[in-house]
């Protein structure tokens, strides 16, 4: 690129930002849409978002710079009987990717890539175009391992805050429509879901009677700010969120939930549900459907009011892994089950540590730090489901199969 380019860019962006920060437009956390403000005039100004101030800006640098495109993917053939499903969550780019052969070895039919795919955020000092984030996205598109394995297991892919773009971020980032347009292009999303704002998905593959539908939820995009705890002199050791039981605050945005409610209506034998973070557990204050109560009434009810079938939740997000249940008075009393695996190349501490650290009622194995990922096994005649989560060499670390 001439440097002339970079610096009309950089002015764009000099440009854009000052008018940003001459008149304080927030971005709406709850539906993506026109927020109100008061500028300096008194005046209500409306409908004027970052997004709208951003639109020209993302368009020219689209037209001077190459996007990076991710290694071919095999498809997903629509009469598949799903039997093994792997996923994991948490890669960072810079890491071993060894892992990518382990996983091909367990010939798994589908990879579900569910969130911090890699960590795109780091390093990064608030540029607009997201640099980072796009030259994380480059070493992935050189990364051999995951070439080879794109090349014999189909993926579907849904993000987590740091291939969003910023820690934790959620619908008020300001940059979320290039973010959107990064992921979209490096993946190779579907026409539909660039078709519309976010990046939610859904498949359904196999015969009558082996129907299995798979969701991938999107818990950035809308989802409206969490509550914070207030400055103490000590913080607790896990996490700094509080629940924000505002009506008016959603974790996925009217649209989406729209979306889910119709999806959970057609028919289907099994549904494997993916969400970046974590569902059942309150253990802890960190990131997870627990800041939301009021959403996850919602969706509990929404699982409950399906179209008859089996199912199993997917997260990732911390680090760590395990098995878990519950059976919410919102879901009409039915046993769900969660299994969440991180990460895949990127630990931080012991399953030891880990365990002791987080009690939890709702998990029924230790809180496994080695770095893992995760298989769903489905028995079509005897119908159950098998959890499992091996360490990133194969072994298998815990296991528990459940009849639906």
């Amino acid at each position: 690129m001439r440097r002339s380019t970079l610096l009309a860019i950089t002015s764009a962006a000099a440009v854009i930002g000052t008018a940003i920060a001459a008149v304080p437009v927030l971005a709406d956390g709850h539906t993506g849409g026109a927020a109100t403000a008061q500028g300096e005039t008194g005046m209500t100004q409306v409908g004027v978002t970052p997004d709208d101030l951003l639109v020209p800006y993302y368009t020219a640098l689209k037209s001077q710079i190459d996007l990076p495109v991710a290694p071919a993917n095999a498809s997903l053939a629509p009469d598949t009987a799903i039997t093994r499903l792997a996923f994991g969550s948490c890669n960072h780019q810079s890491r071993s990717q060894e892992y990518w052969n382990v996983i091909a070895g367990d010939n798994p039919q589908a990879f579900l890539f569910i969130g911090d795919n890699n960590y795109g955020d780091q390093g990064w000092d608030g540029d607009p175009s997201l640099p980072t984030l796009r030259a994380a996205y480059t070493k992935q598109a050189a990364t051999p391992e995951l070439a080879s394995f794109r090349a014999q297991v189909p993926m579907m892919i849904t993000w987590d805050d740091h291939d969003y773009g910023m820690n934790d971020a959620g619908g008020n980032f300001a940059y979320r429509q290039w973010s959107e347009t990064l992921f979209e292009t490096f993946w190779g999303s579907t026409s539909e879901v660039q078709s519309r704002p976010g990046i939610y998905d859904s498949r359904m593959v196999g015969p009558e009677g082996q129907r299995t539908q798979i969701i991938l939820l999107d818990t950035r995009y809308f989802r409206s700010p969490m509550n914070r705890m207030g400055y103490t002199p000590e913080r607790p050791p896990l996490g700094v969120y509080l629940p924000n039981e505002d009506p008016a605050a959603t974790m996925l945005g009217a649209q989406q939930w729209e979306w889910l409610k119709a999806e959970l209506a057609k028919p289907a034998d099994f549904r494997i549900i993916a969400s970046s973070i974590q569902v059942l557990t309150d253990a802890h204050n960190y990131e997870g459907w627990l800041n939301f109560p009021l959403e996850r009434e919602k969706l509990y009810m929404m699982l409950a009011g399906r179209e008859d079938s089996g199912m199993v939740l997917l997260s990732g997000d911390r680090h760590a892994g395990g098995i878990y249940t519950e059976a919410p008075e919102a879901a009409g009393g039915e046993t769900l089950w969660e299994l969440t695996s991180s990460s895949l190349n990127f630990s931080f501490s012991t399953t030891e540590r880990n365990t002791a650290r987080e009690p939890d009622a709702r998990r029924v194995t230790d809180f496994i730090s080695e770095e893992n990922y995760g298989l769903i096994d489905i028995d079509w005649k005897a119908r159950t489901f098998t959890m499992t989560m091996n360490g990133n060499t194969g072994e298998e670390i815990v296991t528990r199969t459940v009849e639906w």
